[in-house]
């Protein structure tokens, strides 16, 4: 079987989508299935380990320069008629997938869509000057079933987003669960010096720690009370984006630590090596970084967005609170910072969670997905 995978973002950009790619991309070589990735243009790599990258023109966004623009071009459907797919597997078709998607729908090869960005909730946070876009998103919603509704089979990463998906008329909905890689993430990479670099040398505070990008939809302003109210608590702060500078004016004066990006290792120290995960966003359409962050040991204290109800068990492994209610974010890091052993009690139950999620499991669900769409294919040209 050979598959295209069409995503509007990839490396050298580092986001969970990216991070969901190339977990399926590796399954897919363990599984001895040929792949082919397009994306838009962010280097000149031309290969994802063994696969070839399809690298498009692209044009970087005014407003968030780390994303940018794919523009499909007639090469494309050269190069996907000589690698000829048998299923392609568009991660939220926009600007490069809904191009790419009409061409493999000429080429009549069958098509999954996953549902990766809530965009028309996204919008009103993007404004020219004095104009709002918010009033998009009722035509981004519309653009979006229309989309979905094109491809074969649809992909939500959580009950919360199936619902939300079906909700839009989007028909055909499964679940495309997120897994975690518990040996990657896991509380034995705690190290004392990541945890004196992220605390500013107070290893002894408690440490909280937010992971992933830096932007207004991420809320991480809402965490700024509970610094000022709760003694000896610090916060460390792993990503980078553009509400970076405006963060940094917010938290000035407090014990706030930028780390930047991390990967690798040191990303899976940073995890291991602070007390309890801590993530206030608006918006979210799974939330990778806090089955991570339970991997890793930590219980977890979240805005009920994304997949964070499939995650979290109160009281168990964590709590949750709806977004923008900083007094409920901050009563749950209370009390779990309160109890040295509630806390360490509370991240063993996090860590017991997520060793049952299993990547290889989950992937496994989308290639049996992949051939039955195929097989289903090529019944219906042997029946015409």
């Amino acid at each position: 079987m050979r598959v295209a995978i069409i995503s509007e973002t990839f490396l050298p950009k580092v986001d969970g989508i990216v991070k969901v790619a190339c977990l399926l991309l590796d399954h897919l070589s363990k599984r001895g299935i040929e792949a082919l990735v397009i994306a838009p243009r962010y280097g000149e790599s031309r290969r994802y380990n063994e696969v070839p990258v399809r690298s498009l023109p692209s044009l970087s966004l005014p407003l968030y320069p780390e994303a940018r623009l794919g523009f499909a071009t007639p090469s494309l459907y050269r190069d996907l008629a000589a690698f000829q797919p048998d299923i392609a597997h568009l991660f939220h078709p926009a600007v490069t997938g809904i191009p790419t998607m009409m061409m493999l729908k000429w080429m009549a090869v069958p098509t999954v869509t996953s549902f990766h960005l809530d965009y028309a909730r996204l919008a009103p946070q993007f404004r020219l000057g004095a104009l709002d876009l918010g009033f998009t998103g009722p035509l981004i919603d519309e653009l979006t079933k229309t989309v979905f509704n094109w491809a074969d089979y649809s992909l939500a990463p959580s009950r919360l987003a199936q619902r939300q998906m079906r909700r839009l008329g989007i028909k055909n909905v499964g679940l495309w669960r997120r897994g975690v890689d518990a040996d990657a993430f896991n509380p034995k990479f705690r190290s004392a010096a990541m945890r004196s670099e992220m605390s500013a040398g107070n290893s002894e505070d408690t440490l909280l720690l937010y992971v992933g990008r830096l932007s207004d939809e991420k809320q991480i302003e809402h965490i700024r009370p509970t610094l000022e109210r709760l003694p000896n608590t610090r916060l460390a702060l792993v990503g980078d984006g553009p509400a970076r500078p405006a963060l940094e004016r917010h938290f000035a004066g407090l014990p706030v630590t930028f780390m930047g990006y991390l990967r690798g290792e040191r990303l899976s120290q940073a995890y291991a090596s602070a007390d309890i995960f801590v993530f206030p966003s608006r918006l979210e359409t799974f939330g990778l970084v806090v089955i991570e962050a339970m991997a890793a040991g930590l219980p977890v204290v979240a805005a009920r967005v994304g997949g964070v109800g499939d995650m979290v068990s109160e009281g168990l492994n964590g709590y949750s609170f709806e977004s923008g209610d900083r007094d409920a974010l901050l009563e749950g890091l209370r009390r779990i910072a309160s109890d040295p052993d509630t806390m360490r009690w509370m991240g063993q139950q996090a860590r017991a969670y997520a060793e049952r999620q299993s990547w290889e499991a989950i992937m496994d669900e989308v290639i049996e997905l992949y051939g039955a769409l195929v097989a289903e294919r090529r019944g219906q040209r042997v029946a015409s």
